[in-house]
């Protein structure tokens, strides 16, 4: 699932990174991130949750190959999912919570909604 900020990271890096934090998302409903990652986390999670609402064996499989743990993409598809049946996206919120103290990069925090 591409996006356009490349984050300082190879690819693959970009990519592993990615699939953790999507995951760690949906399995918490909330991160602490920086604003830059927070903005490719949310492109990311919200088209896993309209994967989702879509009960199809070709969705499964797609969920099942990104997200790390099976027991967080089973629950996309039992309890996430479902939760946003008549929303048309928007499922996601990023707050903005001011500069780290180490290297004053921005951080927000992500949530579902």
């Amino acid at each position: 699932m591409p996006g356009t900020r490349k984050l300082g990271r190879t690819s693959e890096h970009r990519r592993a990174m990615m699939r953790a934090m999507v995951t760690y998302l949906l399995e918490n409903g909330k991160i602490e991130t920086t604003v830059s990652r927070a903005k490719e986390v949310r492109i990311a999670a919200e088209k896993i949750i309209t994967l989702g609402k879509n009960d199809t064996l070709h969705a499964k499989r797609q969920v099942y190959g990104y997200v790390t743990k099976e027991d967080v993409a089973r629950k996309v598809f039992d309890e996430i999912s479902p939760k946003y049946e008549d929303r048309n996206g928007g499922y996601t919120r990023i707050i903005k919570i001011g500069a780290r103290r180490g290297d004053a990069a921005e951080m927000a925090i992500i949530e579902l909604v």
